[in-house]
């Protein structure tokens, strides 16, 4: 019981040392800064922000499974839409752009793992652009 007791002491006393200090004004604040996305070329998204950040994988999935199993391509919530206004021009590649600048940063963010590239081009190239 005794060796018990001491070893939540010690376990306690360094949590406390731990998390009473903050390393960074983010920390201090209890928030971790968010990610600083790039918006995209249109006026507004497909659904209002809120729900693009939180239910997107639903509408991607229902397309997927729409087209892989009927066959049906091309609807408000195609993954091709998706990279067409999203895909940014990667720096020091003349006529290419890619979504990892946009869907990474959330990803990696939320720590959730993304296999949509793997099967899909991660990178676009722009029409009248160099071409690999």
């Amino acid at each position: 019981m005794r060796r018990s007791f001491g070893f939540f002491a010690i376990l306690a006393v360094l949590a406390t040392v731990v998390l009473g200090t903050p390393s960074t004004a983010a920390d201090a604040e209890g928030r971790v800064p968010m990610p600083d996305l790039w918006r995209g070329k249109g006026e507004k998204c497909l659904e209002p922000a809120t729900d693009m950040r939180r239910y997107h994988m639903n509408y991607l999935k229902h397309q997927r499974n729409d087209t892989l199993y009927k066959g049906i391509r091309g609807t408000k919530y195609s993954l091709k839409e998706c990279i067409e206004c999203h895909a940014v021009p990667v720096p020091g590649k003349k006529g290419e752009r890619s979504v990892e600048h946009f869907c990474d940063q959330c990803h990696t963010y939320a720590a959730v793992w993304i296999d949509c590239f793997q099967c899909h081009a991660s990178k676009l190239h722009e029409e009248g652009g160099a071409s690999k």
